[in-house]
This record gives structure tokens, C-alpha cells and sequence, in this order.
């Protein structure tokens, strides 16, 4: 364990099941029926490259690049889009790929705004939900796991860039992010 982390919450061996019961789900749920996932970089594209081998349906891969932190451990509440699709969405089945459902305030007006490219369908995987902590209602219909409110890394998730190469998810010191 690195020693900058409190508690590993999510071992290596329990994501890598998780994500491949969530293949499992998705396959079923689209069949033969192409899939655009979208990841949500930085922090989803550990998730999307493990998840997209564990999906037996046709897939293609893009990524969006949005900010709302910075360095910060704390959401500011002001989206922006740093890099957009390459893909047209319009008639596609699109899987929005996030590392880590918040606030929910990012999500949501990312959704919006892939809704307005008139989808054939638009749905959310997530990595991780934060239990008790989504201050906006996001339908997301596969949840990795719910995690307490704490401020983890590994996995692709991170802290000021650092900790994404961590194989687990663990609980960062409180000292470590001490604003």
C-alpha cells in the first residue's frame, strides 16, 4: 500500500470482478446493437479500456476531456469542455464511462449537452458512486460500487494527477490534500 493512503477500500482482484459482471450486463443489454462509450478523461480511462475488453457487443471508443476541480479536492461547480468528441453521436447508442459519480452537477451538464446530438440512446456507467453525495438526481444505470464520502485515488482516479496508477482504490490521508 502506498504510503500516502488511509484505507484501501476497493482491492485490484474485487474491480477487475466488478468490471467484468458490468461487461456481462452491458453485452445482454445491447446484444448485437453497436456501442459508442464515450470516457469521461482523465480519470475513466484505466475503467474504459479494462470494461470495453469485458463487452461482447460491437463497440468504438471516443473521449471527452471535461474540468470542474482543477487541483482542487472540491468540485467548483464550472464545467468546462476541454476536448470534445470526434464522433457524431446522432441515431447512436451511447455509454457515457465516468471514474466517479460526485456531486453529479459535472454529469449532468454533460448529459444535457450529448442529449442535445440526439442520441438513439444515452446511458451512464460508472465506476464508483459516492453515497449520499449526488446533489443533482443522475440516472445511471451501472454502478460499479458505492463508496463513502472520502476523497479516494487509484484506479485512474487522482489527486493533483498523482495516485491513478494505483491498481486499488484507497482513501487518501487527510493530510496529504489538508487545504
Amino acid at each position: 500500500m502506498h504510503s500516502d493512503i488511509q484505507e484501501i477500500v476497493l482491492s485490484q482482484d474485487r474491480i477487475r470482478e466488478r468490471i467484468a459482471e458490468l461487461g456481462v450486463q452491458i453485452s445482454e443489454d445491447y446484444g448485437d446493437e453497436p456501442v459508442l462509450m464515450i470516457a469521461v478523461l482523465r480519470g475513466a480511462a484505466i475503467f474504459i479500456a479494462d470494461l470495453s475488453r469485458q463487452v461482447a457487443s460491437p463497440i468504438e471508443l471516443d473521449f471527452m476531456a471535461v474540468s470542474s476541480y482543477g487541483s482542487s479536492t472540491k468540485s467548483s461547480g464550472v464545467v468546462r469542455i476541454i476536448k470534445d468528441l470526434d464522433e457524431d453521436i446522432e441515431g447512436r447508442h451511447v455509454l457515457v464511462v465516468e471514474d466517479i459519480l460526485d456531486t453529479g452537477l459535472t454529469l449532468k451538464y454533460l448529459l444535457k449537452n450529448l442529449a442535445s446530438r440526439k442520441p438513439k440512446s444515452l446511458e451512464v456507467c460508472t465506476l464508483l458512486s459516492k453515497e449520499g453525495k449526488q446533489r443533482v438526481p443522475i440516472s445511471c444505470k451501472y454502478i460499479g460500487f458505492d463508496v463513502p464520502d472520502e476523497f479516494v485515488v487509484g484506479y485512474g482516479l487522482d489527486y493533483a494527477e498523482r495516485y491513478r496508477n494505483l491498481p486499488y482504490i484507497g482513501i487518501l490521508k487527510p493530510a496529504v490534500y489538508a487545504d
